[in-house]
Order: C-alpha cells, then structure tokens, then sequence
C-alpha cells in the first residue's frame, strides 16, 4: 500500500494547514523508524514501513499526482491513501472516505488527474476562513497556538487511525477513528 501526506515542500511550509498530510507521515516515520528510499524519480520523500510505502511529494500540492503515479506505477501498488487537509470540516475533525470528488483540492485535483478518484481519503478539517477570497491565505498559514496546543494529539490520533487502515475496512475504521473536531 502506499500512503501519501500531501504538503508543500520547505520551510516556509513546514507547520501550515495545507501540509497536516506531511505530518502525519512524519508521525509515521518516528514511530516505525523507516528507511528512506528515495530516488530522485519519484519527485517525492519516499520511506519503507514495512510492506508499505510512506510518501512525501515535493513537486508542491497542484503537481501531487505526478509523484504519487510515479511511485505507484514503479512499485505497482494497487492501493492508495491520502492524507490531506480538508476545509469543509472544522478544524481537528478526522473523516475517512473511499473514492469521491476532489472538492477543490488542488493537491486531490492532481492526484485525480493521474490515477483516478479510486483511492482511500484521510480527511483532517482545518476549518475555513470568513471570507473565500482568504482560502490561500488561510491553508497557507501557520496553525493558530490555541490550535498547536491540540495539533500533536490530533496528528497522532491520524497516525493510529492510518495504521488501523492497513489492516481494516475504510467503514471500519471510520466508525472507530472519526472525531468530529477538537
């Protein structure tokens, strides 16, 4: 199985709403100390967990897809999960979803494009801003303190819930693992 956190790379990105995928792999990496397996050909952090792939893509969140297939296609890896921020649910809400549209999502908008829609989502809510024309903004920025206070618990518990994954049903897992928010 390969599993991707969607992010944007470097620094300026490293604590923001959009990259809570890239921390969720990174939960995943300290707790089973992986081996990096990177190659340059994948446009991605790559790591081995096991039988599984944790991947990181840096092509930044509108050229996702391109790392995922890469990846996929190289590995032949049948099935796939994403982790992604999600606007439409209020910040520390954690659904799990088969399938479905991209909703605007830049990052599940490319992944679409190049392998299809049939893949598992890990849904994390960051809430939206007041006004629309500040989505940019928004998932942009760093999460607010009272925010970061909650954030190691909330990452961890998507952690947990995509190890479950690799061995339960999405349902299953969903009616375990959804929080509605924190």
């Amino acid at each position: 199985m390969l599993i991707v956190g969607l992010g944007n790379p470097g620094s300026a990105y490293v604590q923001t709403r959009h990259n809570i995928g890239f921390m969720v792999i990174d939960e995943l990496c300290r707790r089973h100390n992986v081996q990096n397996v990177s190659k340059s050909s994948f446009e991605g952090e790559l790591f081995k967990m096991g039988s599984h792939f944790l991947l990181k893509p840096l092509t930044f969140m509108n050229l996702s897809g391109r790392s995922i297939l890469a990846v996929k296609n190289f590995y032949k890896i049948d099935e796939v999960i994403v982790i992604h921020d999600d606007l439409d649910l209020p910040f520390g809400a954690l659904r799990f979803k088969s399938g479905g549209g991209h909703g605007g999502h830049n990052g599940l908008k490319s992944t679409d494009s190049a392998i299809g829609a049939d893949y598992t989502r890990v849904r994390m809510g960051i809430g939206k801003p007041e006004h629309k024309s500040q989505v940019a903004d928004y998932v942009l920025h760093p999460f607010s303190a009272e925010e970061q206070n909650k954030l190691t618990d909330w990452v961890a518990k998507a952690a947990d819930a995509v190890e479950m994954l690799l061995q339960s049903s999405c349902s299953d897992v969903a009616s375990k693992c959804s929080l509605k928010g924190l």
